[in-house]
């Protein structure tokens, strides 16, 4: 992922064994990561069990909230891949006893199409 994505906040796709290690402290036993990705401190974690969402707070990035969210939470979601001028790609999630969707953008080289096989597969096994 290039220092340009991570100045406008577009997350790009990072190694499962990275993410593995990394988030060895928090996955389930047996949970296996599935896809990762990466936006400077934060990042976005598909498992075969769950959404993760990692936010690094602060300067030192010592405060971590980790969003933990089940496929059957997950009502409806939208993708929007990259044009000529938007460079972007957009993941929109709708969760269940929330009104406003959560909203997460990533860069031109991530496989949006993977993400969205992913999601559809995870949300119809509910």
């Amino acid at each position: 992922m290039g220092l340009f994505n991570a100045i406008l906040g577009n997350a790009g796709e990072m190694s499962i064994d990275d993410a593995t290690e990394e988030l060895a402290t928090i996955l389930g036993q047996g949970e296996q990561i599935e896809l990762a990705y990466k936006l400077i401190r934060d990042m976005i974690i598909l498992t075969d069990r769950r959404l993760i969402l990692i936010d690094k707070q602060g300067l030192t990035g010592r405060k971590v909230e980790y969003r933990s969210i089940p496929y059957k939470s997950i009502t409806m979601y939208t993708v929007e891949t990259t044009g000529h001028f938007d460079l972007d790609a957009e993941l929109k999630l709708w969760i269940s006893g929330q009104h406003d969707p959560i909203a997460l953008e990533f860069n031109g080289s991530t496989n949006v199409y993977a993400l969205q096989g992913l999601l559809a597969a995870k949300i119809a096994g509910k």
